[in-house]
C-alpha cells in the first residue's frame, strides 16, 4: 500500500519511506552490475572482451558480462530482488497520474500506456537477466530489444506527463523532477545512438577498440536509465509505502 496521511490501518506490519524504496530498487542492479563488470574484467578479462573478428578490446559488454559463472548469479539475484518493487512503482505512477489527471481524457490514455511500457521494459529486463546470450542468443537479443524500446517510450511519455504537470503545477520538487527527467532522456537518447554507431561499425570495419567503446556508450545508457527511475525520489518524497493486515470486524 502507498500512503501519504495515515488512514484507517490494523496493525501496520512495515512502514518504508518511499524515498528508502527508491533508492534501493536503483541500487540493487546498480551494485550487481558494477560487480559483474569487476568480476569480468579481473577474472574473465579475455573470455569477457573475446570479439568475433580477433581485434582489440578492453571492456565487455553488458550481455559479456552478466553471462558467466559466478556473474550471472550476482546479477540474477540482483535484478529478482529489485523487480516486485519496479512493478510496485509503476503501479504508483499509474495511480499518481490517474489522480492529477482525472478529468483529462487524453493524459489518462497517456498514463495507461506508460505503465504498460513500464510493465514491459521490466519483464523484458526479466527476460534478458535469465536468459544469456550464450544459452540462448535471439531470445536474448529480443528481450534487450523490448527492454530498450520500451524504455525510451516510457521516458518520452513520462517526459510528455511531466510537462502537462509543470504547466500546472509549481511545486519546486516537481519542476526538479521533470527537468532531470527530460535531461537524463535526451542523454539516453544520445547514448543509444552512439551505442548504436560503434556497434555497427565494429560489425561493418572490425577496427580495434570499437567495440570498446560501444560498451562505454552501452554503460551510459544503462546508468542514465536508472538514474531516470531514481527521480521517483522526488515525486514520492512525503509517500510512505506500508504493509498492514486489514482491519478486522468486531463483534461481540
Amino acid at each position: 500500500m502507498l500512503s501519504g496521511p495515515h488512514g484507517a490501518l490494523d496493525r501496520p506490519l512495515l512502514r518504508l519511506p518511499f524515498t528508502s524504496l527508491a533508492v534501493l530498487t536503483v541500487l540493487l542492479p546498480l551494485t550487481g552490475l558494477l560487480g559483474c563488470l569487476f568480476l569480468s574484467l579481473v577474472y574473465h578479462y579475455e573470455d569477457a572482451t573475446y570479439t568475433h573478428c580477433h581485434v582489440s578490446n578492453y571492456l565487455p559488454s553488458i550481455s559479456a558480462a552478466i553471462s558467466r559463472v559466478p556473474e550471472r548469479y550476482v546479477w540474477r539475484c540482483c535484478v529478482g530482488l529489485h523487480s516486485a518493487p519496479r512493478y510496485l512503482v509503476s503501479a504508483a505512477y499509474f495511480a499518481f497520474y490517474r489522480a492529477r489527471f482525472a478529468l483529462r481524457l487524453p493524459e489518462l490514455l497517456l498514463s495507461a500506456l506508460v505503465l504498460l511500457c513500464s510493465l514491459a521494459e521490466n519483464t523484458g529486463l526479466m527476460l534478458l537477466t535469465y536468459v544469456a546470450s550464450t544459452e540462448s542468443y535471439s531470445v536474448h537479443k529480443n528481450a534487450f530489444i523490448v527492454f530498450i524500446v520500451c524504455s525510451l517510450l516510457h521516458m518520452l511519455l513520462t517526459c510528455r506527463l511531466w510537462q502537462v504537470i509543470r504547466r500546472h503545477y509549481v511545486n519546486p520538487e516537481e519542476i526538479a523532477s521533470f527537468r532531470w527527467k527530460l535531461r537524463l532522456f535526451l542523454f539516453n537518447v544520445s547514448c543509444c545512438l552512439i551505442a548504436g554507431y560503434f556497434f555497427r561499425r565494429h560489425n561493418e570495419y572490425c577496427e580495434p577498440g570499437v567495440y570498446t567503446l560501444f560498451a562505454l556508450f552501452e554503460y551510459l545508457v544503462v546508468f542514465s536509465n536508472m538514474a531516470f527511475h531514481m527521480t521517483a525520489f522526488w515525486d514520492f518524497g512525503s509517500k510512505e509505502v506500508i504493509v498492514a493486515t486489514p482491519p478486522e470486524d468486531k463483534r461481540y
